[in-house]
């Protein structure tokens, strides 16, 4: 930035506060005071009428200070002007004027009636502002008024301009800005900008820039018509006011009602044609971030495009050597792009291409703000095409870049290109990015991490880009950001497993490596997001039985149960949670709802505990079989040989319809045995049976009374009646099954003397297999029943009634059907 050139008619100096100029001579003084340069010795020589000329000399400043006491005009007007000569020479000495208390005088003498004494005294204060501890002390003394006052247009220039001095030295601290505007001070500054003087224009503009930091200050500038007067000053000759008038318009320019004067007064033109001028280069990053925030508006953007401005720009960002060019002008793509209609615009001036090009640069900066613009034009569709075209191998080539700022805006931009756009997503798979981001799930920066993840999350909804992510070990990789103390990365991370664990391999994959057990930690967290997460992606994985039954054992089940006590703590999925942790794992889902629904098939494996206290934990069945044996009661466990249950949905079974035909089991044997550590059952049912022939079959009341009820009982010692239930010895039977088994856990089909619980479950297995929709519930005092649905059929048009429930009688009429609610049926339920 160049300096304020010499003037034909006045000699300019420069230093670091700003602009200043000697003082013009004044007539032979009485009184004639001079600072030494190098011993700071003072020379007074004392003219007065009764004593010829004295003439006293002193080594320090203290006799100066001293002299700021006297009542004599002269006196203090040469004081002054030997303190601003002291003062200026540097920080040193301002401090020991500021030791000495001469500011305590000059704070007085800045409004002193006479003019010279006014004039010099406001020079020292505004030479001496530019030290911290100074604006302390003339913030505590409440100088500002005095100051301000003497912008007033009656005073002299050289008042103006050191006043202002000091006004812009003080402008730096926020209370100095709030007092300055509280006492109207704005008003006059912005009048100052039209001063002839140049160095009372730099030091106004100084400080209504520092002013308009403040919002309040912001909207007040515009309100005074301030405007025009800064515009003007972009002719000046002097580059630093050029500069400055620049950074005041950049900072008023982020209000709207700036924005709309600047319009007004055509401004854009202005900074255009700053643009154009390569001699003005030192101000191109200064009028191109105005631009930025004007370009907020959809007014000034439809200008530009009618005038050409904005290709002008997009074609100056892409050719200009200047990295803080290229990034400014992806920033004001960025700020004006968050309007809709404004990325439309840009869309048809091919501003991605220019930001493509600017992910080719060398400058960090550059690209990151190149990325940034790419994110926010990716909410426009037809920007989306581009970018999958143009722009995703290089944002990919940026992932393993050093900078971790570089890293973090890349994965958001891909993020922003992925979110609803499979497209983009196999472009991302394509150009070998999986791996990478991949690759990005250890990375140091946590932003890096939520980025990567919500790509993924993106991409995982194909599945044949899912199967590519297993393939590289993505559900290893998440392992480790779940163990991130962020839980922005947390969440994300939680998320990501939900979306990927779609599978049993997945699943499998994500358990072995032991991240079941870091997700089970987050159902702890404090942060709703975070706990939401993890139930969501708990729900996904325990979508198969032995993911549930590892979750069980992590204690899952447990504290999801707490959480859904909880009003605070519950959320969408931790009910879905739970209930998919026993839909997967119906041994727990019977001990603890004692329920199982038409869709809970049962399959090999599941074991009847019977009831456990609240907070007690279900044992395995790998544990309970090597329990040694105990008086508690008897574990069922149904294990066969035969196909697994029918998947089929709960339907009614229909009136007066007949069995499908089925095939015969193996004749091989199924005789229970039991060795060390294992449990084999005997088959449930006798080779006479049908088994499922892959067609959900649809049975008569005649036929379910006929066959699988009637089975059922005759497996389990026949039909009782009601009053011999107390001579039924099966609790003996049971007894000795234990004692010959040397085991708590006995097979059903060892079972030849079975109460209502044992019946109920057996004839829960077999239907299950034979794809007989229905529900085993269990009771107290060993009560347990099936629940079946009819359809009645009409005889009329074949018309179909609603369903009904019934109750099936296993222990006294089997195959007996007791409509649900009746009477019979009640007393088949209780005792």
């Amino acid at each position: 930035m160049g300096d304020i050139r010499e003037s034909p008619n006045r000699m300019w100096h420069y230093h670091s506060q700003g602009l200043t100029k000697p003082i013009s001579a004044l007539p032979p003084p009485h009184v004639n005071v001079v600072c030494g340069k190098v011993r700071r010795k003072l020379t007074l020589r004392v003219e007065c009428q009764t004593f010829d000329s004295l003439a006293i000399e002193s080594k320090n400043a203290e006799t100066a200070v001293l002299m700021l006491q006297s009542p004599e005009e002269e006196v203090l007007a040469k004081a002054c002007d030997a303190l601003y000569r002291f003062a200026r020479k540097g920080d040193e000495n301002k401090l020991k004027l500021l030791g000495l208390g001469a500011l305590e005088s000059l704070s007085k003498l800045i409004s002193h009636e006479d003019k010279i004494v006014r004039r010099n005294a406001t020079m020292v204060c505004g030479i001496m502002a530019a030290n911290n501890d100074v604006r302390k002390l003339i913030q505590k003394l409440d100088i500002l008024p005095s100051l301000i006052a003497r912008l007033a247009p009656e005073e002299e220039v050289v008042i103006h301009e050191f006043a202002t001095l000091c006004l812009a030295h003080m402008a730096v601290e926020y209370t100095s800005k709030a007092r300055i505007f509280e006492l109207n001070g704005l008003e006059n500054l912005i009048r100052l900008l039209g001063s002839p003087d140049p160095d009372v224009k730099k030091n106004s503009v100084e400080c209504i820039y520092l002013l308009a930091q403040d919002f309040q200050s912001r909207c007040a500038i515009c309100e005074h018509n301030a405007v025009p007067a800064l515009l003007e000053l972009l002719t000046s000759d002097y580059p630093l006011i050029q500069l400055l008038s620049l950074k005041a318009l950049c900072s008023i320019s982020c209000e709207a009602e700036c924005r709309l004067a600047l319009k007004d007064n055509q401004a854009l033109d202005h900074l255009i044609k700053i643009l154009e001028a390569k001699e003005l280069n030192d101000l191109h990053v200064e009028a191109l971030l105005i631009i930025a925030n004007c370009l907020e508006d959809v007014d000034a953007v439809q200008l530009l495009l009618q005038s050409g401005g904005l290709r002008k720009i997009l074609t100056f960002a892409e050719m200009s050597p200047l990295p803080d060019i290229q990034r400014n002008a992806a920033k004001a793509i960025t700020k004006s792009a968050h309007s809709a209609e404004n990325r439309k615009f840009f869309h048809e001036q091919d501003a991605e291409k220019t930001l493509v090009n600017l992910l080719l640069t060398e400058n960090d900066g550059v690209k990151v703000a190149a990325l940034q613009a790419i994110s926010v034009m990716c909410a426009n569709a037809a920007s989306k095409d581009v970018f999958n075209k143009h722009g995703i191998p290089q944002m990919i080539n940026l992932l393993s870049k050093d900078s971790a700022d570089v890293r973090e805006a890349a994965t958001f931009a891909l993020a922003n290109l992925t979110a609803d756009c499979p497209i983009n997503a196999s472009a991302v798979a394509e150009a070998d990015g999986i791996e990478a981001l991949i690759n990005l799930m250890s990375d140091k920066k946590d932003e890096v991490i939520s980025n990567a993840c919500t790509v993924l999350i993106s991409m995982a909804t194909q599945e044949s880009l899912r199967l590519i992510m297993l393939a590289h070990g993505v559900m290893q990789a998440v392992v480790v950001p779940l163990q991130s103390p962020n839980n922005l990365v947390l969440s994300k991370v939680a998320l990501t497993v939900a979306a990927l664990a779609c599978n049993v391999d997945a699943r499998t994959e994500f358990r072995n490596a032991g991240g079941l057990a870091h997700l089970v930690k987050l159902l702890h967290s404090n942060h709703d997001e975070v706990r939401r997460n993890a139930c969501w992606a708990i729900a996904v994985c325990a979508n198969d039985d032995l993911t549930a039954a590892e979750l069980y054992r992590l204690g899952a089940f447990n504290i999801l149960q707490e959480i859904n006590l909880s009003t605070r703590r519950q959320n969408t999925f931790s009910k879905l949670a739970e209930n998919k942790m026993l839909d997967n794992n119906l041994s727990l889902k019977y001990n603890q709802k004692g329920y199982l629904s038409y869709s809970n098939l049962i399959n090999d494996g599941f074991y009847d505990h019977g009831q456990i206290k609240p907070e007690a934990k279900l044992p395995s069945l790998e544990e309970l079989s090597k329990q040694e044996l105990n008086q508690n009661r008897a574990v069922i466990l149904v294990n066969t040989q035969f196909p697994e249950p029918a998947v089929s949905s709960p339907l009614p079974l229909e009136e007066k319809s007949e069995p499908n035909p089925g095939r015969s089991p193996s004749s091989q044997s199924r005789s229970a045995s039991r060795e060390k550590g294992s449990i084999n059952a005997q088959s449930p049912v006798d080779e006479k049976q049908d088994t499922h022939t892959g067609r959900s079959p649809s049975l008569s009341r005649s036929g379910l009374k006929d066959r699988t009820p009637r089975l059922v009982a005759a497996k389990m010692g026949g039909s009782i009646e009601r009053s011999q239930l107390h001579d039924f010895s099966w609790e003996l039977h049971i007894g000795e099954l234990k004692y010959e088994l040397k085991c708590n856990v006995i097979p059903i089909g060892k079972i030849k003397k079975g109460i209502f619980y044992h019946r109920a479950l057996l004839f829960k297995a077999i239907a299950d297999r034979l794809g007989i929709g229905c529900c085993l519930i269990r009771a107290d005092y060993g009560r347990a029943w099936n629940e079946v649905k009819l359809l009645d059929v009409s005889p009329q048009k074949g018309t179909r009634g609603q369903p009904e429930t019934f109750i099936v009688d296993l222990m006294h009429q089997p195959g007996h059907l007791m409509k649900h609610g009746s009477a019979e049926a009640d007393n088949y339920q209780h005792i």
